[in-house]
This record gives structure tokens, sequence and C-alpha cells, in this order.
């Protein structure tokens, strides 16, 4: 658990930025592997819930992030950025609206870059640094 709370912020860039991976990378294999698709769910289930496992991946390094950061801004936008790809997310599965991927990108990079921010200059090591 220590290496969860020591590294939050890394978890929280590298589940990101594959999440972002895979967002980019799927339109592209379901269209070199429409042959499957059209026989068997057995391929696209496991691929489309890769993404809640990045969403809750995400959510523990962002829960973890929060505690250790002195920056309440910084601690408000992860949250928020959280639940725009979360919404996202589950618009896209359950095919709600019609929201370009441009959006899911936006999301993602902006966690990235607030993961990075946090781990730079917000994260605080002892408990007085994160009372407030």
């Amino acid at each position: 658990m220590k290496i969860i709370i020591n590294n939050s912020d890394k978890i929280g860039v590298v589940s990101s930025s594959l999440c972002m991976l895979h967002c980019f990378a799927t339109p592209f294999l379901f269209l070199s592997q429409s042959s499957l698709i059209f026989l068997s769910l057995d391929f696209t289930l496991p691929w489309l819930l890769i993404n809640y496992v990045f969403l809750f991946i995400s959510f523990i390094a962002i829960f973890f992030s929060v505690k250790n950061s002195s920056n309440k801004i910084i601690r408000v936008l992860l949250y928020l950025f959280w639940f725009l790809l979360s919404g996202l997310i589950i618009n896209e599965s359950l095919g709600i609206l019609s929201i370009p991927e441009t959006a899911t990108y936006l999301s993602a990079s902006s966690l990235i870059c607030l993961h990075i921010y946090n781990l730079n200059y917000c994260r605080c090591d002892n408990e007085d640094c994160c009372a407030s």
C-alpha cells in the first residue's frame, strides 16, 4: 500500500497515458479485426472493459494524490477531470450523445498534466504540509 501512496502521481500518469493510448488504438484495432468483431463478442467485451479498469486505477491514483497535495486547486481539478473522463467513457459505452473523441483525449491529457504538476510542485511528504 505504501508503494501506491508514495507513487500515486506516477501511477496516475501511467494510467491516464495508457487510457489515452487505448482510446486511440481501439478504432484501428476494430477496423483491422472487423471479421472477428462480427463473429463474437468475446473479442470486443474485454477490450471495452479495459476502459473501466483504467478509470478505477486512475481514481485510486487521484485519491492518494489528493491526500498528498498541498494545492487545493489541483485537488479539485484532479477530481473534476476524472469525473469528466468517466462521464465521457460512460457516454461512449452507452451511446447517449455524440461527443468527439477529442474531449476524451483532452480530459486524459489534463489528468496527465495535473499529475505531473502535482508531483513536481504540490507534493508534500509529511502530515503537517497537507493538513490544510
